[in-house]
């Protein structure tokens, strides 16, 4: 595994790998006070969005998505429970394959990737209900608390050999590039964006080789996020608005989807859109590089690269009631209407 990395940011044209330790040390601790410096103030607390979407197609045999990761994949920066990646992902791929889906989200805020075997096993708690898809999104607090590559990425690899074992297909949501942080300046957004790509590298290596599919997070999906930072970044100028999860939520989808069977695109590459068989590292730092890329793995040590067609989303709006405190259960009571969330959620 450690010469997989290494070979990735090989791949990648060195970097902040050939700078000193210190130096490191002082840029990620500035990155943590350009996050304290935003906003003024923390991002609310994410709304909880368990539960059961795309009603429309009835409440039997629903499909199950997991949740796993930090605040990015809880939805921390939103107050509304149909605006988090969970609740969107679900209404889009209920949508696609015209099936309820339940959501259960296990994610963390401020979580790192040593905390996904805990999230894990909550989520392969209950044997009888086993998920149909998993989809995790981690990295980037592994990052600015300097955890060493070679650790984030064994703790990936384990939670996705794990989910795999358990019967899930697995969407990774690579490290996003943390270098977009509009309080960054150069050359702190420079070193930022290596480490964040290094990462996300190696994260596409080991989620590969267990068997699952990667999505890079990159610039937090796409150029608008560049484009349009007042828009595309919450409150507090960190974690993603609405539109940003939006955003991020149409690049997992298809990926998602496909994951599942259900998407309707080949899966040959095509040409035209720079997609084709690369080797597995080459292939990862290539993704690391093109936000909303995605990898899968093939005949080692072949992965195929894939850039698929993004659809708008379907609408996850909450219900406006006033929640009821619940229990953290992965199987509370439906929704009232097609694609909202249910009454019993509460955070």
């Amino acid at each position: 595994m450690a010469r997989r990395i290494a070979a990735g940011a090989a791949y990648g044209g060195g970097g902040i790998g050939l700078l000193g330790a210190a130096t490191v040390g002082v840029v990620l601790a500035e990155v943590q006070l350009a996050k304290r410096s935003v906003g003024g103030g923390a991002a609310p607390l994410p709304p909880r969005a368990d539960g059961l979407y795309g009603l429309v197609f009835g409440r039997t045999d629903p499909m199950l998505l997991g949740m796993l990761g930090d605040s990015t994949a809880a939805g921390q920066g939103v107050r509304r429970a149909g605006q988090t990646p969970g609740a969107l992902l679900a209404s889009g791929l209920a949508a696609v394959a015209e099936r309820p889906v339940e959501v259960c989200n296990v994610a963390l805020p401020g979580a790192q990737s040593d905390d996904l075997a805990r999230q894990t096993t909550l989520l392969l708690a209950d044997a009888s209900r086993r998920p149909d898809v998993c989809v995790i999104m981690i990295g980037a607090n592994d990052v600015t608390h300097r955890m060493p590559p070679t650790q984030s990425v064994r703790h990936l690899a384990s939670a996705v050999r794990r989910l795999r074992t358990a019967g899930a297909e697995v969407v990774v949501g690579t490290c996003p590039d943390l270098g977009t942080i509009e309080p960054v300046y150069q050359p702190l957004r420079w070193l930022a964006r290596r480490v964040s790509r290094q990462l996300a590298a190696a994260q596409t290596i080991v989620a590969v080789e267990q068997g699952g599919r990667t999505v890079s997070l990159g610039d937090l999906l796409g150029p608008e996020f560049a484009a349009n930072p007042r828009e595309m970044f919450g409150a507090d100028n960190y974690h993603p608005s609405a539109e940003g999860y939006a955003t991020a939520a149409m690049a997992l989808l298809p990926t998602v989807c496909a994951a599942l069977g259900v998407w309707p695109e080949s899966d040959r590459p095509e040409a035209a859109r720079d997609e084709g068989m690369l080797p597995v590292a080459e292939a990862a730092v290539t993704a690391a590089k093109e936000a909303g890329t995605e990898v899968t793995g093939a005949r080692a040590p072949w992965a195929l690269l894939k850039h698929r067609r993004r659809r708008r989303l379907p609408d996850a709006s909450p219900d406006q009631s006033p929640p009821p405190d619940q229990s953290s259960s992965p199987s509370p009571s439906p929704s009232p209407s097609p694609g909202s969330p249910p009454e019993t959620t509460a955070q």
